[in-house]
């Protein structure tokens, strides 16, 4: 795999590029760097016109309007840049997702919510969204050849949520938060990953009677086993 895209997915140290991502927006990690942010954003304009692949840090640079050792004093490789900028997209997709679904009034509108906003904000997101449509072969095994670590990451972010639920009373306390988060997690990476035939994932209506039919009854937790005595 191109190096410089592998990086949009596997680790780095202790912790994945998405791990990461979802720690800053948690603790609400800022970047206050005028220049380095700028560098940013000229990143991320080039890659999403010309791809990965095909840009280099001077296309980066002249973007930017910097030298291309303004460039390597902040990000020392390539493959940094493109870390930073796909962090930066994961970043702002989770910001994103919780300020969706606190328009939502009940527990099974905010899964309803959430799920459409996730669809919505990859799925367009240019530079996330381009390469799962154009490049597919190499994005897509970048996310699911981590050993589970992706997934288990924003499993973890919708566990969170839904552990919230249970705290203000709004989804039962037996519900298996971890499970129920891992399966709808699942169902959501699989949308993204295989083109379907029979839901047009563009279309809000379509993905929120999804949700409603398959994501929201998740939240009742199973019944007990009949007693057979």
């Amino acid at each position: 795999m191109e190096p410089a895209l592998s990086a949009l997915m596997t680790a780095s140290g202790t912790e994945s590029l998405l791990e990461r991502a979802y720690s800053d927006a948690v603790e609400q990690v800022d970047d206050m760097d005028e220049t380095r942010a700028r560098v940013l954003d000229a990143a991320y304009e080039q890659f999403c016109r010309t791809g990965i692949q095909r840009s280099t840090m001077e296309d980066v640079a002249r973007r930017a309007g910097v030298s291309r050792i303004t460039v390597y004093r902040r990000f020392a490789t390539k493959n940094a840049l493109v870390e930073h900028v796909v962090r930066r997209e994961f970043r702002r997709y989770f910001d994103q997702f919780l300020i969706d679904i606190e328009q939502a009034e009940t527990a099974a509108d905010r899964v309803v919510l959430g799920f459409v906003s996730s669809m919505r904000a990859i799925r367009s997101n240019p530079l996330i969204g381009g390469l799962i449509d154009t490049e597919p072969d190499l994005l897509v095994p970048s996310m699911i050849s981590d050993g589970g670590r992706t997934l288990a990451t924003v499993r973890q972010f919708v566990a969170g949520q839904l552990r919230r639920e249970q705290h203000a009373g709004n989804v039962s306390g037996d519900l298996d938060t971890d499970l129920v988060a891992e399966l709808m997690v699942r169902i959501s990476a699989s949308f993204l990953a295989i083109p379907s035939h029979l839901i047009d994932l563009d279309d809000d209506e379509q993905l929120a009677a999804v949700a409603r039919r398959f994501l929201v009854p998740m939240l009742e937790p199973p019944a007990p086993p009949p007693d057979r005595r």
